[in-house]
């Protein structure tokens, strides 16, 4: 059985805005990490294409500790899904978790599914799902703006 979750949040906000949240290089550093962690613009690198790589290195506030995070661009049908693995900028393809974003439009509001296969997680596990759950509530904040 595989290791996997899915979070499911409504956003007040076009479609085409939350699909440029998840593929724009200068939005992704303000919201691509859970609370009390930092993604410098300059560490965020996408070429972004079906088989092309991106990467980011997240930074703990407090201790400065890093945690570089990449993948490759498994699947992009704009606006409505996009598929990727996530890991170490380096790892392997076949051996990476994958991400996939769903995202449906729903008047100016979206639905967006995020299925993460590879890693398990439940909310309040202070890991994964968390840190995931905590980016969407930044991703929130950020289009409240």
């Amino acid at each position: 059985m595989t290791a996997e979750f899915t979070i499911t949040r409504t956003f007040d906000a076009p479609r085409e805005i939350l699909w440029q949240a998840w593929t724009d290089p200068d939005e992704a550093p303000l919201w691509w990490h859970p609370r009390g962690v930092s993604t410098p613009r300059e560490s965020v690198h996408f070429d972004f294409h079906v088989g092309g790589r991106y990467r980011y290195t997240m930074v703990n506030d407090a201790t400065g500790e890093e945690y570089p995070t990449g993948g490759q661009y498994l699947e992009i049908d704009e606006p409505s899904r996009l598929s990727f693995t996530w890991g170490l900028p380096d790892d392997p393809v076949e051996d990476s978790p994958v991400v996939t974003v769903t995202l449906v439009a729903l008047g100016d509001k979206t639905e967006m599914t995020f299925h993460l296969r590879g890693i398990g997680g439940t909310p309040g596990d202070g890991n994964v799902y968390d840190g995931w759950d905590s980016a969407f509530d930044l991703l929130l904040e950020r289009l409240a703006h």
